[in-house]
């Protein structure tokens, strides 16, 4: 047998897409955009508000941190569906691919995210300058690169809006970090389950022991490794049952939708009676929904396949949008625009942050990633796959 036989080269084919998955991330990325133009171009008082009720309005651009926590939910379990899919079992996951795969997608983005951040931090920008007491450019990036930019935050205060937004990445990365050795020294799936469910309930708690600090119990790390939790474990009960029938996900996709709607919806009614309970009823519905949703093969609904298109850029907007937003809101400022028609700003906004993501992907990140995944998994047997 030559050395070739013994590690056949790496597959290129690609793992299929759910489209109905794609539309729930990129509902979660558009609630995280139109939130951070609404808190700078506010609909309150506009146009819209004549038309639409406040809660629905309330509900569409005022749950960001929510649509984050969705997030974190959907990456717990794309993530642990492709770890089965190439592995078989959680027991036996590659770590060194793992590692490889997370740090293909992640950092090619990241390091030139982070390149632009600086130099424009160094010229001066405004919107871009990091200015906080006790912070400074080479201690964001130390925070950034060694996962910890969210209790950095939580300890000095908020950094400029294209820095603040990688806090979740510290808090998924680090997790991901430690999840394939747990798989492997845990071993059996039941014990993997039992601790992983433990780390999901605790949501509540472990956000309201933080009180006293709003940054750090925003930005905390078990609060986000508990949303994670629950996509792992959503992902490893739909590997595990047979496939429902029709009426089964269709009572599953109505639970979820339904929880997930009453959180965004009417959170500020719920609040008073669920507290910290209520992100834990969002991160529960979010995982009955992909679970429903886990063997969907339709293509994305006629008028939804924009939507579709942001989840599956997802990343490269999350990174970027900050940029659009920043530029959008100093015209607006510029020409004194009429805060009525201020609802008029946001398709623009929307468009461009689409844009710039998919000139990233495509120009930069899904080649970089290619590249790299075909060097470093040159041995592997298993495809090259996005996530």
């Amino acid at each position: 047998m030559t050395q070739s036989d013994k590690h056949p080269p790496l597959a290129v084919a690609r793992l299929p897409r759910n489209a109905a998955i794609d539309l729930l991330r990129g509902l979660s990325i558009l609630l995280v955009v139109v939130h951070h133009i609404a808190l700078r171009i506010p609909l309150r008082d506009g146009g819209l508000e004549t038309l639409l009720p406040r809660s629905l309005l309330n509900a569409f651009v005022y749950n960001g941190y929510e649509a984050v926590f969705l997030f974190f939910v959907i990456s717990g379990f794309l993530i642990t569906s492709n770890a089965l899919d190439r592995w078989g079992s959680l027991a036996t996951i590659d770590v060194r691919a793992f590692y490889v795969r997370r740090s293909t997608r992640i950092l090619p983005c990241l390091v030139l995210l982070m390149l632009v951040l600086s130099a424009l931090h160094l010229f001066g920008v405004p919107f871009l300058t990091i200015k906080g007491e006790g912070q400074s450019l080479s201690r964001a990036l130390l925070a950034v690169f060694t996962l910890h930019l969210n209790w950095y935050e939580g300890m000095t205060g908020y950094l400029p809006g294209n820095w603040d937004v990688l806090w979740s990445l510290s808090i998924e990365e680090v997790f991901y970090l430690g999840f394939p050795l747990l798989c492997l020294l845990l071993r059996k799936q039941s014990a993997l389950l039992l601790l992983l469910a433990l780390l999901a309930l605790s949501l509540p708690i472990t956000r309201a022991a933080l009180a006293g600090n709003e940054i750090w119990q925003e930005k905390a790390y078990l609060p986000g490794m508990a949303a994670i939790a629950t996509g792992v474990i959503a992902a490893l009960l739909a590997h595990q049952m047979r496939e429902p029938g029709m009426r089964t996900r269709r009572a599953l996709c109505v639970l979820g939708v339904v929880g997930i709607a009453c959180n965004l919806l009417f959170g500020s009614l719920l609040w008073k009676l669920l507290g910290n309970g209520l992100m834990l009823v969002l991160t529960l519905s979010a995982g009955i929904l992909l679970v429903a949703l886990h063997r969907e093969t339709s293509n994305a609904p006629r008028g939804t396949h924009w939507l579709a298109s942001m989840g599956r850029l997802s990343y490269e907007i999350y990174l970027t949008h900050m940029f659009i937003v920043f530029g959008v809101v100093a015209i607006y400022s510029k020409v004194d625009a009429d805060p009525w028609f201020g609802f008029l700003w946001y398709a623009p906004v929307v468009v461009l942050c689409w844009l710039l993501g998919a000139a990233l992907a495509h120009g930069w990140s899904i080649p970089c990633d290619r590249a790299l995944r075909a060097r470093w998994l040159r041995r592997s047997k298993v495809p090259v796959a996005t996530l």
